[in-house]
C-alpha cells in the first residue's frame, strides 16, 4: 500500500493587532503549608480578518510553581466561537472557553511562561476577553509565592529564545534549527510549529521536474516551508548507482537551502518492506549526506519510508543502528522514523500507536512518520492520529488527496478533514507529489515539466490547486 503526502489549509490572517491586554495576578490568598499561593498574568493578542481571527495567549505564573494548569475566560460577544486551537486542549461551552495544559507545557515554575493559541470566528464585534482564570484563580492582581523561586535556573527543555533575525522572511530564516519538544516540532525559540510542503516523486523518473523555475515556484508562489526529496532505494534507485543518487540528493538539498526551505531527505524504502534489507546501504548513504550537510540548520532525515510486513521491534532495531551514524556527523538534526504497516502507526496491519509508546526508539530528537491517502484512509485513521498525537511526536512525511494507489479522483472533503486535523494538532506534512506524472496525486498537469512555467493554477491538477491553496496561506511562525 502506498500513501502520498498531504497538506493543511490555513486561515488567512491579516496584519494588525485587534486587541491586546495584560492582566495582573490575584492578591495572595491565605495559604497553609499544603496550599500554594496562586498568581498569574495573561497577555492576549489577536489578528483578525473578515469573520475570523487568530489569538495568541501567553500565560505567566507569578505564584508558586504549578504542575498542570487550566486557563479559563469568557468571550464578551455572543458571536465569538472557538474554531481550532494548539498547544492546549481547548473547549467552549456557551461563551466560556477553557484551555487545559498538555504534558510538555503543564509545569510552570515561578515567573515561567507558556504561549498557546487558537483560531476563531465571530459575527458582530470581536472584543478581547477582560478576565482570565488560571486553575480557578482570577488573574487580577499580584501575589508573593509561598516558596522562593529557585536560585539556579534548571536546564531548559527547549532552546532559550533568541533575537529574531532581522528581516528574515523564509521559513528557515525565521525558525532556524528545529528540535523536538514534547510531542511537537519546535523552532529556535522553543515554540511549536507546523511545516507544510511537497514531496518529489522518484528523482530517477522525474528529475526534470526539479529545476530552478519549479523550485522558485514552490518557494515563492506556493510559499512552501518544506521540500521532501524522495530517493527510492530499489525501483531503479540508489542501489543502482549509490554515488550518483547521493550527488543528486545533495544538489537538491542545496537548492532548497538557497530558497530558505527545509529539506527532508527521504530514504524511500518500499519493496521489500523490511528496512533491515537496506541497513548497510542506509548507513553508507546517511554517513555521506549527514557529513555533507552537518553545518546546515534546515536538513531533516527520514530514515525509512514505509516499512511493511515486519514487526515494530524490527523497525526500532533498524532505527537504533542508523540514527547513531547521522548523530556522529549532525548531532542536532531531527530524525524521522517510519512506522509499521506503510507508516500507518500499524493501523493497516491491525495494530496501533501503543506498540511505539510501550517500546520507543532509544534516541532523542526524533519523530515518527504517519502516511495516509485521503480517499482510502478515513475516520478510523484520523482517530488513531488524534490519539497518537497526544503521546508521540508525529510528522506526516507523505500523504495524498486520492486513494492508496496514488491515483483516482481527489477526495477533497476527506483531504480537508485531514488537513484541518493536522493544522489543529500542529503536525507537519508533505504532499505526494510535486510532479507531472499522469495520476491523480500529481500536483502538475502532464507535460508541465517539459516547459518552463510552474506558477499559478493553470499548470495544476485538481489535487495541485487544492494543495497550493492550503500551503500558501500564512504560517504565522511564533518567534517569542
Amino acid at each position: 500500500m502506498k500513501h502520498p503526502p498531504r497538506r493543511t489549509r490555513r486561515l488567512l490572517v491579516t496584519a494588525g493587532a485587534v486587541g491586546a491586554l495584560t492582566l495582573g495576578t490575584l492578591a495572595a490568598l491565605p495559604t497553609t503549608a499544603a496550599m500554594a499561593a496562586p498568581g498569574c498574568s495573561v497577555s492576549y493578542t489577536t489578528n483578525s480578518w473578515s469573520g475570523g481571527f487568530t489569538a495568541s495567549v501567553t500565560i505567566t505564573n507569578v505564584g508558586d510553581p504549578i504542575n498542570g494548569w487550566t486557563l479559563g475566560f469568557r468571550f464578551p460577544d455572543g458571536g465569538q466561537r472557538l474554531a481550532q486551537g494548539w498547544s492546549a486542549t481547548w473547549s467552549q461551552s456557551g461563551s466560556e472557553v477553557t484551555a487545559r495544559s498538555l504534558g510538555w507545557n503543564g509545569s510552570l515554575a515561578t515567573r515561567a511562561s507558556t504561549t498557546v493559541g487558537f483560531n476563531g470566528t465571530f459575527t458582530g464585534a470581536n472584543p478581547a476577553p477582560t478576565s482570565f482564570t488560571l486553575n480557578g484563580t482570577v488573574c487580577t492582581g499580584s501575589t508573593t509565592p509561598t516558596t522562593p523561586p529557585p536560585t539556579t535556573t534548571p536546564p531548559p527543555t527547549t532552546p532559550p529564545p533568541t533575537t529574531p533575525p532581522p528581516g528574515g522572511q523564509t521559513p528557515v530564516a525565521i525558525n532556524g534549527q528545529l528540535r523536538v519538544c514534547g510531542v511537537n516540532l519546535c523552532n529556535q525559540y522553543g515554540r511549536p510549529i507546523q511545516l507544510r510542503g511537497m514531496s518529489t516523486h522518484g528523482i530517477q523518473w522525474f528529475g526534470n521536474c526539479y529545476n530552478d523555475a519549479s523550485l522558485d515556484a514552490l518557494a515563492t508562489d506556493w510559499r512552501a516551508d518544506l521540500f521532501r526529496i524522495a530517493m527510492y532505494v530499489q525501483e531503479d534507485g540508489y542501489e543502482t548507482d549509490p554515488a550518483g543518487f547521493t550527488n543528486r540528493v545533495n544538489a537538491l538539498v542545496e537548492e532548497a537551502t538557497e530558497r530558505g526551505m527545509y529539506a527532508m531527505i527521504d530514504f524511500h524504502t518500499l519493496t521489500p518492506g523490511d528496512p533491515m534489507h537496506n541497513l548497510e546501504r542506509a548507513k553508507t548513504f546517511f554517513a555521506a549526506v549527514s557529513a555533507r550537510h552537518a553545518s546546515k540548520n534546515n536538513v531533516i532525515y527520514e530514515i525509512t519510508n514505509e516499512p511493511n510486513g515486519v514487526s515494530w521491534s524490527t523497525i526500532k532495531s533498524y532505527a537504533e543502528q542508523v540514527i547513531p551514524v547521522i548523530r556522529a556527523n549532525d548531532p542536532d538534526a531531527v530524525v524521522i522514523v517510519g512506522t509499521r504497516a506503510w507508516s500507518s502507526l500499524g493501523v493497516s496491519e491491525g495494530a496501533n500507536h501503543t506498540e511505539i509508546v510501550n517500546n520507543p526508539v532509544n534516541a532523542s530528537n526524533i519523530m515518527y512518520a504517519f502516511h495516509f491517502y485521503a480517499a482510502s484512509h478515513r475516520d478510523n485513521y484520523r482517530a488513531e492520529v488524534e490519539r497518537a498525537a497526544a503521546r508521540l511526536p508525529l510528522f506526516v512525511t507523505e500523504f495524498g488527496t486520492v486513494d492508496y494507489t496514488g491515483d483516482g479522483a481527489a477526495d477533497l472533503a476527506s483531504s480537508t478533514q485531514w488537513l484541518d486535523l493536522l493544522d489543529r494538532l500542529k503536525i507537519g506534512y508533505a504532499n505526494w507529489t510535486f510532479s507531472d506524472k499522469a495520476e491523480g496525486s500529481a500536483a502538475l498537469r502532464p507535460g508541465t515539466c517539459n516547459g518552463s512555467n510552474y506558477t499559478g493554477t493553470s499548470v495544476l491538477t485538481t489535487s495541485g490547486a487544492f494543495m497550493r491553496e492550503r500551503i500558501r496561506t500564512p504560517d504565522n511562525f511564533p518567534t517569542s
